[in-house]
């Protein structure tokens, strides 16, 4: 009788683990974003020296590049924009670059002595 209740015991913690593993999973994967990089993009690449020798006002991502070519297995191989240099990085060390013009309106404002 000991037996079968610790059985039973063993098989609800082993559901339990399962639903919990899901909704880990669930909720991991709801807040992955997608990169999609295809050839001819222009990216930024992510500055992982920056570790090194922190700045406070550097920014950790330099580019753009251009992407020259992407491979199956994640590599992508990027050039400057003057063509001068290519390299590969991986493919997680990258993001897109968003061009586009900004709304480059002027607020004034005008301050009276109080």
């Amino acid at each position: 009788m000991k037996l079968n209740e610790l059985e039973e015991m063993r098989l609800r913690t082993y559901e339990n683990a399962l639903i919990y593993k899901s909704r880990t999973k669930r909720y991991h994967d709801k807040n992955l974003v997608s990169r999609d990089i295809t050839f001819g993009q222009l990216v930024f690449l992510y500055n992982s020296r920056l570790k090194l020798f922190p700045g406070k006002l550097k920014s950790k991502w330099s580019g753009p590049f251009l992407v020259k070519s992407v491979s199956p297995h994640g590599a992508v191989e990027l050039i400057t924009l003057d063509g001068d240099r290519s390299f590969k990085v991986n493919g997680q060390r990258v993001k897109p670059y968003m061009d586009g013009d900004l709304p480059k309106e002027r607020v004034g404002f005008v301050l009276k002595d109080l």
